[in-house]
């Protein structure tokens, strides 16, 4: 039997709090290493890319100092979803769409989401009231087969 085989729907994993900072990313892939274990490893590397990318994008653009959090979780036995929660920046993540290709080519930022739609399922944003703590909360959705 295999861990796939006796995971059930709406299980979630503790919530990981890291530093808004950049040098917190490889504890982030180290930790969902260590949380996907069992899983197939090629989409445990997809999830650490995707997520390292969605926390980087948190550090970068979110209010400084504020805590980022990732909780995960099956919500059926297909999928896996991550959430990384930040403190919110002027705007929400999305993929640009009004650049001319000269502007694509020299872009620095934002390409990440690009990356993100690429490699998830689906993904998303929500924005909460500042009473919540978490004003920005990107999600990515992963197909995890059937066991």
């Amino acid at each position: 039997m295999s861990t796939l085989d006796i995971i059930l729907p709406g299980l979630w994993w503790p919530y990981r709090g890291y530093a808004g900072d950049l040098s917190e990313l490889a504890r982030v892939r180290a930790d969902l290493g260590r949380d996907l274990v069992g899983f197939d490893p090629d989409l445990v590397g997809t999830v650490q890319l995707v997520v390292s990318e969605l926390v980087a994008n948190a550090a970068k653009y979110a209010r400084p100092g504020g805590e980022v959090v990732r909780t995960m979780c099956l919500t059926d036995p297909r999928t896996l979803r991550v959430t990384v929660s930040d403190p919110g920046g002027p705007d929400s993540p999305r993929i640009p769409t009004e650049r001319t290709a000269d502007e694509w080519d020299l872009a620095e930022g934002q390409r990440g989401l690009l990356l993100v739609e690429s490699l998830a399922a689906d993904w998303g944003c929500h924005a909460f009231p500042e009473w919540s703590g978490y004003f920005t909360q990107v999600w990515a959705a992963f197909d995890v087969g059937s066991g």
